[in-house]
């Protein structure tokens, strides 16, 4: 069985107050945990859904990098909205984010609600190439 890595705190990741990782290495996979649009001290930073987005991501991509893996080794992304009439916006950020011929694969659904009253959530997975 592989070695589990649970990563808690790394530079640039948030400061939680829930009772869960930013991310979770298994062998050479890392799974990173819902990320919103907070600060480096936890706290909730409302924005339109491009801001929120651009802050959602940068908390994900820190948690990779925590990780010790890097932007181009995602390979899933996870995107919840609480209205889709918001994708657009991300869709360009995800274009400008992930070069083309290169971009993860990808979820987006609609929820009802998000912590924070976030707009936006953004998870995923990485792998390294052994």
């Amino acid at each position: 069985m592989s070695e589990r890595r649970f990563i808690t705190q790394g530079e640039g990741l948030p400061q939680w107050s829930m009772p869960i990782s930013h991310a979770v290495v298994v062998g050479n996979v890392c799974y990173v945990s819902g990320q919103v649009s907070v600060d480096i001290s936890g706290q909730y930073v409302p924005g339109s859904a491009r801001e929120e987005a651009e802050r959602s991501f940068a908390n994900f991509f820190a948690a990779v990098k925590a990780a010790g893996f890097s932007p181009h080794e995602i390979v899933f992304v996870d995107i919840a909205f609480v209205d889709l009439a918001d994708l657009n916006e991300v869709n360009a950020l995800f274009a400008d984010l992930f070069p083309e011929g290169k971009r993860p694969a990808r979820t987006i659904y609609q929820a009802a609600a998000l912590p924070f009253n976030s707009k936006i959530k953004v998870m995923g997975t990485a792998v390294k190439n052994e």
